[in-house]
């Protein structure tokens, strides 16, 4: 089937060469920061945590909201979402791939990944993260790609494959709960010491994920002969639906519990973040916006109205996808670490390398997703015919 990737119009080919050379750019940027060090970044002493991590966070989210698909397709027996799992799927293979680069770009001695096999903690959760993680993206791959052949050949799936289909299900969630957990395991950081990090994590996973997925959906309708289907546009509409609601509603928790018990070292992070803090806070716009955002789209996608257009539908999950970003992203990461446990502010800004890098690993991802897509595409439209 790979061979559909190296077929299609000049307006494919020159998306790949766009996000190539966007990926080159990256690489030759990484390759100064790995000369030079993390110095070219705006990380430091307090934050050793900054882009590229924000962006992993919220990867791992969108590559776990892929069960969102899955679950009802192969659980359920939901056979509309015959049309969208591969895409699901195959979103979750470019996301999680992503995810490892950033991994990769935030070590100064990317070498060192292998002292995890060489010298295993299963008392650590970044252990237990490099075995979700892997096996997740091994999982999607095997799944995805055997089941569209299978679709082409017009045969079913081979039978050892349910086995694995079935047990990415919980394999999913758990993603996105071990990050949680790299986060709320961490005593000194009181935005991160919750109970709830992780049904935070998944809230707005199934909200953003799905809500990036429509977009795809209405893109590979518009630009191929593919249509995903109304019905399941609308139903992975509903599923956004009521995964934003649940995340703004945890965010309220959140603020009841910090403002309530009157906890200092709580109270500061929040502060930072929407008020500023010690004469700091280039946050503030933005996460205003996020949270403000996030409210108002949550209150559209309440609305079937608004739903069932698919312009105002495309419009809201756009805001949905930046608001989660932001707040899971710059947001998460810069009001765990400032203030520092020392109650001293010293903010964190992305460099420009940071930057470049960031975009080459985006562009990178949405090479895979492309080719990808096309593969699945292809197939598609070769079974219609």
């Amino acid at each position: 089937m790979l061979e559909y990737a190296f077929v299609g119009t000049r307006r494919y080919y020159t998306l790949l060469a766009v996000l190539a050379t966007l990926a080159a750019v990256g690489f030759l940027v990484y390759l100064k920061q790995l000369s030079f060090g993390l110095g070219i970044t705006g990380m430091s002493r307090d934050v050793s945590w900054g882009f590229y991590i924000a962006q992993f966070t919220y990867l791992v989210g969108v590559a776990a909201s892929a069960v969102m698909v899955v679950l009802p397709y192969y659980l359920h027996d939901y056979k509309a979402f015959g049309r969208v799992t591969i895409l699901g799927e195959f979103l979750a293979v470019a996301a999680v791939t992503m995810c490892l680069l950033f991994i990769i770009v935030d070590l100064g001695r990317p070498d060192r990944l292998f002292n995890l096999i060489k010298y295993p903690t299963p008392n650590s959760v970044l252990f237990w993260d490099m075995i979700v993680l892997n096996g997740y993206l091994f999982l999607n791959i095997i799944c995805g790609w055997l089941v569209l052949e299978a679709e082409r050949n017009q045969v079913p799936p081979p039978k050892w494959l349910k086995p694995l289909i079935l047990l990415s299900i919980p394999w999913a969630p758990s993603i996105h709960t071990v990050t949680a957990f790299l986060y709320a395991g961490l005593p000194g950081r009181g935005y991160w010491l919750t109970a709830i990090m992780a049904p935070r994590f998944l809230s707005s996973a199934f909200a953003s994920g799905p809500a990036l997925l429509i977009l795809l959906a209405l893109l590979v309708r518009r630009f191929t002969q593919f249509d995903p289907g109304r019905e399941q546009i609308q139903t992975l509409a509903k599923i956004v639906t009521y995964a934003i609601l649940v995340n703004v509603f945890f965010f309220f928790c959140e603020l009841f519990t910090v403002f309530y018990s009157r906890i200092p070292e709580h109270m500061d992070h929040f502060y930072y973040l929407f008020y500023g803090l010690q004469g700091k806070g280039w946050l503030v716009p933005w996460m205003w916006f996020s949270i403000v955002g996030m409210c108002i789209a949550a209150l559209l996608m309440v609305s079937p109205k608004i739903r069932q257009n698919e312009t105002t539908l495309a419009l809201t999950c756009g805001l949905i996808i930046i608001t989660t970003y932001i707040d899971k992203g710059l947001g998460l990461i810069s009001g765990g670490f400032v203030p520092n446990p020392l109650h001293q502010v010293n903010e964190y800004m992305p460099t420009v390398p940071e930057i470049l890098i960031t975009l080459g690993v985006w562009a990178t991802g949405f090479l895979i997703l492309t080719i990808l897509y096309k593969v699945a595409v292809s197939v598609k439209e070769e079974i219609r015919a």
